[in-house]
């Protein structure tokens, strides 16, 4: 969950990243009270018992690692659910870019359908993240080298045999599940290793967001979804798109001269002291703004949700449609138009209503990102992917996508030099129907869908279209306000999942065969 471009101003700009990075580390155990995220009736963390396991630090070398050791403590959950027996089928969560809690309280799917499968439930966490720290936290940032998700993916690939051989289960049927970056792990993982990994579950999965694809990434597709989002298409005020592109070009054009530096704090209610002064102040404060329309899109839910915000606070049911209601009269200009933009990103910064003015040298919480500085990592090295805007088929302002100057970035910030042709050549671009037993799920209200599997591949890889569904809505618990398309799409899933747990069956059965004729021809 999620969700890939660093949406965080502090992080290499552009470059993009899905799911949410603010990345304050989520409590520990269900938030109750707020439906569509977690369980409300119970802690979903008391079903669970936590492990450690040695992951190898690095799986494709002989040489010592830096520092001396070679495995670290990965941490991952068992949860026992009723009706789970030996050899039984094991829903694998493949943990993404945060603390692997957050998933375990969010994704319903797995939960609502163990007892349907008779499924034991695991939760693994990524490398890097969360608790899962390979180097102390002083150290952590001079070893960044082994935060890669082929790596990771081995973790994942050990852990799993681990587990079946330690619960006597080796014949078990796996599904893996992910949303967002955990998505794209989760197809790459079945397609890689088939033979640990019997079916994915990939929500909200842009695996066709990179370089070098044939055809090319749409890179515009982002922001097109988010103007969307933001249209009468999309279910928000018919003014709100034109007014929001307006109000670039009256913040740019007003943050030219120190008059209209001061009219654009008083308007925009920005804190005392924030800085305002230059072109590179006024070009930090629209990202800002921006990034509040990014995140509200993929959190564009049909119900209240704290997913976004990492458990830490609710955004309204549909936070896209309530922030455009600040630009919903036609013709908004000067400081009215001002105050909109700020009204609107205010739906986002200041969820909880404190904030008693806006500063852009903020995140969306009082505390360094850290799951987001290390997302800019990896999206300076194997995560890299193409984003745009062009003002003019989207609602923000020209920003090409300059691969040099992101490189450039990388290499300040990280000394290292994004691998752009690695992804297409290493996860198969778009040619991946030589794999099977995958599902891939998108809302058209999430702006990763441009990146994402949109049509059926072949006969086992299924795509689900979920026309008023934002980021990976598909694995969240059930709702009452949940849209008929994501219930079918939940039930389309299951379908397929029973396919692989029965094709998993028939290969062991068949595989007991052979050994019992074996047995008896050389008796």
């Amino acid at each position: 969950m999620g969700c890939f471009m660093t949406l965080l101003v502090v992080a290499v700009a552009a470059l993009l990243v899905p799911g949410p990075v603010m990345s304050i580390r989520p409590p520990l155990g269900a938030v109750k009270g707020v439906p569509g995220l977690h369980s409300n009736d119970r802690d979903l963390l008391s079903k669970c018992n936590r492990h450690w396991f040695h992951a190898r630090l690095d799986h494709y070398s002989a040489a010592k690692p830096d520092g001396g050791h070679t495995t670290f403590k990965q941490r991952y959950f068992v949860c026992d659910t009723v009706g789970w027996k030996k050899g039984g089928p094991i829903f694998f969560y493949v943990g993404n870019e945060a603390d692997v809690t957050l998933y375990l309280n969010a994704t319903g799917l797995m939960w609502e359908s163990a007892a349907e499968f008779g499924a034991l439930l695991m939760f693994a966490e990524h490398r890097y993240y969360g608790e899962s720290k390979p180097f102390a936290e002083k150290d952590i940032r001079d070893h960044m080298q082994y935060l890669t998700a082929e790596q990771a993916l081995a973790d994942y690939a050990d852990l799993i045999t681990f587990l079946k051989h330690d619960r006597n289960s080796t014949d078990s049927a796996v599904i893996g599940f992910g949303g967002s970056y955990g998505g794209m792990l989760a197809s790459w993982f079945r397609m890689k290793s088939p033979n640990v990994l019997d079916g994915a579950i990939a929500s909200s999965a842009p695996i066709w967001s990179f370089y070098d694809l044939d055809p090319p990434y749409n890179d515009k597709s982002f922001a097109q979804v988010v103007t969307r989002d933001a249209s009468e298409a999309g279910g928000s005020a018919p003014a709100c798109a034109d007014n929001l592109r307006k109000g670039w070009a009256s913040l740019f054009a007003l943050g030219k001269h120190s008059g209209g530096q001061k009219t654009i704090a008083s308007a925009m209610n920005l804190c005392h002291g924030v800085p305002l002064k230059n072109d590179s102040h006024v070009t930090a404060l629209a990202q800002w703004l921006q990034e509040a329309w990014d995140y509200m899109a993929m959190g564009n839910f049909p119900y209240e949700s704290l997913y976004i915000l990492n458990g830490l606070g609710v955004l309204p049911a549909y936070p896209v449609r309530v922030a455009c209601e600040a630009l919903a009269e036609e013709g908004l200009q000067g400081r009215a138009l001002l105050a909109g933009l700020a009204q609107a990103a205010s739906v986002f910064y200041n969820y909880s209503g404190q904030l008693d003015c806006l500063d852009y040298r903020k995140g969306v919480n009082n505390a360094t990102s850290e799951d987001g500085e290390f997302w800019s990592y990896q999206s300076c090295t194997g995560q890299a992917m193409p984003f745009s805007r062009d003002g003019v088929d989207d609602a923000f302002w020209e920003q090409p996508n300059d691969a040099k100057q992101n490189s450039k970035d990388c290499r300040q910030q990280w000394n290292v030099t994004p691998q752009i042709h690695w992804p297409a050549i290493h996860w198969l671009g778009r040619d991946i129907s030589s794999a099977s037993n995958m599902v891939f799920a998108n809302g058209l209200l999430d702006p990763w869908s441009g990146g994402g599997v949109l049509e059926d591949v072949n006969e086992s890889i299924k795509a689900i279209i979920i026309p008023e569904g934002a980021h990976h809505l598909d694995l969240f618990f059930s709702h009452p306000k949940d849209p008929e398309s994501v219930k079918v799409a939940r039930d389309q899933q299951r379908s397929e999942m029973h396919k692989w747990v029965a094709q998993k069956a028939q290969r062991v059965a068949a595989k007991a065969a052979k050994s019992a004729l074996r047995a008896v021809t050389t008796a």
